[in-house]
């Protein structure tokens, strides 16, 4: 009989692409599936192939979450910290696929990114992992992106900027960013098709409007729009905030590397609605050329492309528009840096919902049914 998959926080941002990548990739033929919620308990499940109820089922419901054979959440931290240890302490035996960050760093379980760790993943399971984990959005794109300078063992550290979309931050943010572009056109449109003001004093029209929202009570704490934010997650003890400490001990997990490779930089939340971008400075621990380089990148993976380093392809190709909506991972501006041979800089793109989110979990899925 097909295993029985149970889907909880599928209405979420991250829930609902993988619920749309399933259904185009005709991966529900492959399973049984049942649909939970955690507050609209007279809903009705999605119409999709092999459902086995009409009716969503109480995601908090024990005596039916160990009946299925595998459990993907994209609920949220609180939802696994609540409902995890429980059905361990009940005996279930099932798969847990989580989209969370919660149970990432925990012995027991392995963040997934097949194109970059499908033997971590092969072993585990061999060995009775049980435990999946989704990893933080902006690492498994640099992986992907670098994938093929990594797995010749090629780089010695890494400093990236981070410039990270406001769907980073959910679905709340993206509105409030929206909200403020309508405010602040309903406060210059008039002066944008007459010659009434000058552009400094527009400037000054558009800077003063997003100056007068109270932004104590927003999810974002401060204007984004005509703005960026250098700070995402709460303070570490170091200096870091928890997102620039992810880029390093998610990175080093998935790698499962020897060697620890340093990772750190800063993360900046900026004005985009979908897909997180990168900018590396790279240490390699030897001198390569460029064409070896481009080589060794496009070669690791088929979604990863090599922009050409000129005016023309980087503003066509290399831009969150060109890659929204799609498993493309660009990578561009690859050259060598003045200070010396071995130091290399390139800009990379990906949408964080997709290979960032939903993708790797969705491909583990696939990888469990057929155990």
């Amino acid at each position: 009989m097909k295993k029985l998959v149970g889907f909880i926080g599928w209405r979420g941002m991250v829930g609902s692409v993988l619920l749309d990548r399933l259904q185009k990739k005709n991966d529900f033929f492959n399973f049984r599936s049942v649909f939970f919620t955690t507050s609209q308990f007279n809903g009705k499940s999605p119409k999709v192939l092999n459902c086995v109820s009409s009716n969503l089922e109480d995601a908090y419901n024990i005596d039916y979450l160990v009946t299925l054979d595998i459990i993907v959440s994209c609920q949220g931290e609180k939802y696994t910290r609540y409902i995890y240890s429980k059905l361990k302490n009940f005996g279930w035996k099932g798969y847990w696929i989580d989209a969370s960050s919660f149970l990432r760093m925990n012995k027991k379980s392995i963040i997934v990114l097949d194109p970059v760790n499908f033997s971590s993943i092969q072993s585990g399971i061999n060995k009775g992992i049980k435990t999946f984990v989704g990893g933080n959005c902006t690492v498994s794109l640099m992986l992907m992106a670098l994938g093929g300078l990594f797995s010749h063992n090629l780089i010695d550290w890494i400093s990236v900027a981070t410039y990270q979309s406001v769907s980073g931050s959910g679905s709340k943010s993206m509105l409030e960013l929206l909200e403020q572009i309508g405010f602040v056109y309903k406060n210059i449109s008039s002066y944008l098709v007459s010659s009434k003001k000058s552009i400094l004093e527009i400037e000054k029209i558009f800077t003063c409007s997003l100056n007068r929202i109270n932004f104590s009570e927003k999810k974002i704490k401060s204007p984004l729009l005509g703005n960026l934010i250098p700070w995402i997650d709460k303070l570490m003890d170091n200096g870091q905030t928890k997102e620039e400490w992810k880029g390093s001990v998610e990175a080093n997990k998935i790698l499962d590397s020897k060697k620890n490779i340093p990772i750190d930089g800063v993360c900046v939340r900026v004005p985009s609605l979908r897909c997180h971008s990168q900018a590396f400075t790279i240490k390699l621990n030897c001198d390569i050329s460029i064409k070896e380089i481009k080589s060794l990148i496009i070669s690791h993976n088929k979604w990863v492309k090599v922009i050409k380093n000129d005016f023309d392809s980087t503003i066509n190709q290399l831009n969150p528009l060109k890659v929204s909506s799609t498993l493309d991972i660009p990578i561009g501006r690859i050259k060598k840096m003045n200070i010396g041979k071995k130091y290399l800089s390139a800009f990379s793109i990906g949408d964080q919902l997709l290979w960032g989110a939903a993708e790797p979990l969705r491909r583990i899925l696939n990888i469990l049914i057929n155990i």
